[in-house]
């Protein structure tokens, strides 16, 4: 979200290991990318970020075996976060019918609503990083 930063300076990050299948941690990781943007981006800008983070953090711990690892970083104007999990499965995003819900909106809304994003496989211990 946002342009791009120029030189690290002043960066601010944040952290989190998710234990497996535990949903109230997104709460906290919500709570923590707000308090991270607090003094540096506006109110709606925060309330995207959040909503983002909230899928991509959900999405990792339902359709995975195992925790997550989520990672934020927020330099000038450009907030990157990442998610990792552990299963090799790329994600794709479907349009959602009616039968489903309020599940499968979760990468359609990452789509509407992220200047970017995309799928790494890191090398060391398999996974996956949604950014």
């Amino acid at each position: 979200m946002g342009g791009a930063g120029r030189d690290g300076a002043d960066e601010l990050e944040m952290t989190r290991s998710l234990p497996r299948a535990d949903l109230k941690s997104v709460g906290e990781v919500r709570r923590a990318l707000r308090e991270l943007m607090r003094h540096r981006c506006r109110p709606d800008t925060a309330d995207a970020a959040e909503l983002l983070i909230t899928e991509l953090v959900t999405n990792a711990l339902v359709h995975t075996e195992q925790g997550a690892e989520v990672s934020a970083s927020l330099a000038a104007d450009r907030l990157r976060v990442e998610v990792r999990d552990y299963a090799n499965r790329r994600p794709r995003p479907y349009v959602p019918t009616a039968d489903d819900g309020t599940h499968g909106r979760g990468l359609v809304l990452v789509q509407a609503l992220a200047d970017a994003w995309g799928v790494d496989a890191p090398a060391p211990g398999g996974g996956k990083v949604v950014a």
